[in-house]
């Protein structure tokens, strides 16, 4: 299906046809080129501020690169709504994708996704240099700023150099995110989500994060950007806290369920493992974990109630840097019940009857990330072996 859209993804990009593009800055394809994503959820307009302020310094700076502002759900932007028929960041998986680009009459959503599938392959193909792809939120609670990334080490390596918690394992929570999709491509993409949707601090986080990724991308001289100050910002607005968490719980919310958090509750606030933290269908609902609540849900759409997130220790994160790169993993085929799904794409498939000896933590060090198939079979994910990895070095 996507050979279908080959003539369109040709085509050269025209902002007056476009009105996703917020503004473009294109320099040498050979040169890195950031590409900065604001409002793929309507209500979250703190990083669409920010891109506006950044639209304005750029003019005054020499780039060594090309810089997009790219604006996601149109619509729901107007109306101060997450989403009108359906979430914007949940629609980009393989089969969702094959779906909409065959169907005749589309959603909202739908039209939108399709108009920012073709210009995000439109910029990829007209740039070979280093891409970077940095999609720009907000949380409905109180939080920390901090970033989210799929566990590839090409997205640790950039994302450790921000002065801010990092959070590892989103892919395997969350079904069709824009980042994922990228991700899958090979190119680094990171989530930063700068605080509060109503907060003025969550435009000055973002406006510092950007400014910062620019740096940090080689696009943007330090002696053109105030590292200092923006650091600091980051430093001060996320408590200090430099480490790395990883989710190891969602409270899923189905249709028709009936969910309310309780009040009070922020990002990375420590609870106990008993801690009651909200109502499902009149059911209290305790938490099965000792951790750290994560981006608790205080607006009527979502289908994720609250996440919880552990610490992970830099010795787990050195070792798994080691067998990654020797491809330590090449050796999980010969054991019994794990098999290439698509070697290419780094899919396996385990049969949890036959490998009931593997436990996620192992297959994290390795690399891969789990989904759930069906109740005897996971498809595990390596981001490692389609990353480009040259194209960052």
């Amino acid at each position: 299906m996507f050979k279908l859209k080959e003539e369109v993804l040709n085509k050269e990009i025209d902002p007056s046809n476009n009105k996703h593009i917020l503004f473009r800055k294109e320099k040498d394809a050979g040169l890195p080129t950031v590409v900065f994503f604001a409002g793929i959820h309507g209500n979250e307009k703190a990083g669409v501020v920010a891109l506006n302020q950044i639209q304005k310094s750029l003019e005054e700076i020499p780039l060594k690169g090309s810089v997009y502002g790219i604006l996601g759900n149109l619509e729901a932007l107007k109306k101060n709504q997450r989403y009108i028929d359906e979430d914007l960041n949940r629609l980009w998986t393989e089969d969702k994708i094959t779906h909409i680009l065959s169907k005749r009459n589309t959603n909202i959503e739908e039209s939108q996704f399709i108009e920012l599938f073709v210009l995000l392959h439109q910029i990829i193909n007209k740039h070979n240099g280093p891409l970077y792809f940095i999609d720009l939120h907000t949380t409905s609670s109180k939080t920390l700023p901090f970033i989210t990334i799929n566990d590839a080490l090409i997205n640790r390596e950039f994302s450790k150099q921000f002065p801010v918690p990092i959070v590892l394992g989103i892919e395997e929570y969350l079904e069709g995110p824009l980042l994922s999709y990228i991700n899958t491509l090979g190119y680094i993409s990171i989530g930063f989500e700068s605080g509060h949707h109503m907060g003025i601090a969550s435009v000055q986080n973002s406006f510092a994060f950007i400014n910062l990724a620019l740096v940090y991308a080689g696009i943007v001289n330090e002696k053109h950007a105030d590292v200092m100050t923006y650091r600091e910002t980051l430093k001060i607005a996320s408590d200090h806290i430099h480490n790395f968490f990883e989710i190891i719980h969602l409270q899923k919310i189905t249709n028709g369920d009936d969910f309310s958090m309780n009040s009070g509750f922020k990002s990375f606030q420590h609870i106990e493992k008993g801690t009651s933290l909200a109502k499902l269908n009149s059911k209290e609902v305790l938490s099965e974990h000792e951790g750290y609540i994560f981006m608790p849900l205080y607006q009527k759409k979502g289908k994720e109630g609250f996440f919880i997130i552990q610490y992970v220790p830099r010795f787990l994160l050195r070792l798994s840097k080691i067998v990654r790169r020797f491809r330590a993993d090449s050796v999980l085929t010969m054991l019994p019940g794990i098999t290439w799904f698509n070697k290419s794409k780094g899919v396996l498939r385990v049969n949890l009857k036959i490998a009931k000896f593997f436990t996620k933590p192992i297959f994290h060090v390795l690399g891969y990330r789990s989904r759930q198939i069906s109740p005897s079979h996971l498809f595990l994910h390596n981001r490692e072996r389609v990353a480009k990895s040259k194209l960052y070095k």
